[in-house]
């Protein structure tokens, strides 16, 4: 049997698993999840035009959070939180990562801007902007001051995109940080608020990439994310 074979056939049990994990993941209450506002914090990752509504990258999925996370960060504003922050891409002209994704979000221009949904929010002059030029959320950033600075939150909601790049390595990174400290530490991920791009296998072949099953990595990453005791929920209600 070949290495085909073996993927198809052999994991076939624990695709159907993780499908019906998936399916049957519950909403949790809002106002349980924010028992201490002071204490709390939003974040949102790449929530740009060039992610969601224009440029190579952008995608019907990602633009599918954007009305749920608007909702969230209303919801949350209202409850008391006002540890709010935007985590976006702001690449250099010739970035790295360019290589891998292409080009995209170059800094100064419209790909780079948060999408008008959130930019209109009433408070978002108070939402704290992070910049990055790299798929890692905190390596190179000011997360680590931010985080330093808020050191008493220990309840992070997270959404954004992509799934399984760099909310997964959000979500693991703040996780996994407090872990090592033996320190408490709830990251909450609601799927109805993050999302990942889709490349079809013959569309990847006719352009000389690496195919990317949105479907699957979206629901293999929440479970990774589970996997770590990253609080993965339908929606938070």
């Amino acid at each position: 049997m070949d290495e085909k074979m073996n993927l198809a056939e052999g994991s076939k049990d624990f695709l159907d698993w993780l499908s019906e994990w998936h399916a049957s993941l519950q909403p949790i209450p809002l106002a349980a999840t924010i028992t201490q506002p002071a204490r709390t914090a939003l974040f949102m990752i790449d929530m740009l035009n060039g992610f969601c509504y224009e440029g190579a990258l952008s995608s019907p999925r990602a633009a599918a959070c954007v009305q749920p996370i608007a909702n969230l960060f209303q919801r949350t504003y209202e409850r008391g939180v006002r540890n709010f922050v935007s985590i976006q891409e702001w690449h250099s002209e010739h970035a790295e990562e360019f290589k891998a994704y292409g080009e995209h979000c170059v800094r100064g221009t419209r790909e780079a801007e948060l999408v008008r949904e959130l930019a209109s929010l009433p408070f978002a002059r108070d939402i704290e902007v992070v910049r990055k030029n790299s798929l890692h959320t905190i390596v190179e950033t000011t997360m680590q001051q931010w985080l330093e600075n808020h050191s008493l939150v220990d309840t992070f909601i997270v959404t954004g995109v992509c799934t399984d790049l760099c909310t997964y390595d959000l979500a693991l990174d703040l996780k996994l940080r407090a872990n090592s400290r033996d320190i408490p530490r709830r990251v909450i991920v609601p799927a109805n608020c993050v999302n990942t791009y889709d490349l079809p296998v013959e569309i990847a072949r006719k352009i000389g990439a690496l195919p990317h099953d949105g479907d699957f990595q979206h629901a293999l990453f929440l479970y990774m994310m589970a996997l770590n005791k990253v609080e993965v929920v339908r929606e938070l209600i």
